[in-house]
């Protein structure tokens, strides 16, 4: 997934992973918490420099990704 205005990449932020804009917070984290059962609200209280909106775009972003491969 190519960098977009929901998400960056910087190598000064954990290598080089994809982060959400202007944080620190991996994407990656967003799809552990899903994964985990926790639900947006749940991730967006541990994570408070991250915008729900940002999330959406993120997983509008990987759902349009995955739709395109198919």
């Amino acid at each position: 997934m190519p960098a977009t205005a929901s998400t960056s990449t910087d190598l000064e932020i954990h290598g080089a992973e994809r982060v959400f804009t202007a944080t620190r917070v991996p994407v990656r984290s967003l799809f552990d918490h899903l994964e985990a059962g926790d639900s947006i609200d749940d991730f967006l209280e541990g994570f408070p420099s991250v915008t729900r909106e940002q999330v959406i775009a993120v997983l509008e972003e990987s759902r349009a990704h995955i739709l395109q491969s198919t």
